[in-house]
């Protein structure tokens, strides 16, 4: 296991996959299932599989692991550089799971965490700067509250610069962020009827970072305080699965932060990640290679 050279904090689940062979689900009609997985899911369980498969070894900690989770877990990142020793394991629970049912551009997430938010009881990780220190950037899910905050705090304290994604513009996370990434699913639901052009007026100027605001097959923006709009189109691929293309975003942009990339560099790079893991299903089986990415960044051509 090589030194971690990232953190990573946040959702780590036991994803339930199943590719549908003829479109979507629809009611009182059968739908025959082309593939079926149980594989490591959440924003940061898909970003850290990411990361490793372009060369970036790893720590991940936040959700707590449960017994039906845990087996593939370790057994999925055995081999792998992904550091598994700040996971807290349930000794007395499944643990958290998801059940995601696809077909091409369209899918429908499943799970029980609004039950488990409204418990009023912690089912994750509380973040220690042993874990932080040393690492040379970061990635934070903003799910968890209070830990989620010490999180970036702790990355401050120790000079690591983090990405994190749908932050509003007035929260203190996507203030001291490095990167914030925000999908159109956010936009639609805190900035509902705002244009993008006006939400990024609101996120640049309220953050030293950069601010991208991600619009599915749409036109990216990305900009920073200070400065003007600019905009990216995807990369053009046959999509295979729409699953993991944020998370897998979220960690191109942390391997970007690594590298030193400038900012029109870091979205495309990004972008390219995403574009490859729309491609193939699942994406844990088969992530996005930095030979792949970069084959993609000199040879293909944005949407």
């Amino acid at each position: 296991m090589k030194q971690p050279e990232a953190y990573l904090f946040g959702q780590i689940l036991g994803t339930h996959s199943f590719l549908l062979k003829d479109g979507f689900l629809e009611p009182d009609e059968y739908s025959e299932i082309r593939e079926q997985y149980f594989l490591p899911g959440g924003e940061t369980g898909t970003a850290a599989t990411v990361l490793d498969s372009l060369g970036v070894p790893v720590r991940m900690t936040g959700t707590w692991i449960g017994t039906a989770v845990a087996p593939m877990l370790r057994a999925f990142y055995e081999t792998k550089n992904v550091d598994l020793s700040a996971i807290h394991y349930w000794e007395d629970d499944p643990g958290v799971m998801d059940y995601v049912v696809i077909a091409g551009l369209v899918r429908s997430p499943m799970g029980r965490f609004q039950t488990l938010f409204s418990s009023g009881e912690r089912w994750w990780s509380v973040p220690r700067e042993e874990d932080i220190a040393g690492c040379r950037a970061a990635a934070i899910d903003p799910f968890f509250g209070a830990e989620t905050m010490l999180a970036a705090e702790l990355c401050r304290k120790n000079g690591v610069p983090y990405v994190t994604i749908d932050c509003p513009h007035d929260s203190d996370l996507h203030r001291y962020a490095a990167i914030n990434v925000v999908s159109k699913e956010c936009t639609s639901q805190r900035y509902a009827g705002m244009a993008p052009e006006t939400v990024m007026e609101l996120m640049k100027e309220t953050t030293d970072g950069l601010t991208i605001i991600t619009q599915g097959g749409g036109e990216m923006l990305y900009a920073r305080k200070g400065g003007g709009i600019k905009r990216m189109k995807p990369f053009s691929v046959e999509v295979r699965s729409t699953l993991g293309a944020g998370d897998t975003f979220k960690a191109g942009c942390t391997y970007a932060l690594l590298h030193g990339m400038s900012d029109s560099e870091t979205v495309r790079f990004a972008s390219a990640c995403s574009a490859i893991a729309i491609s193939r299903f699942p994406l844990p089986l088969h992530p996005p290679t930095l030979a792949e990415v970069e084959a993609l960044l000199k040879g293909g051509k944005e949407a």
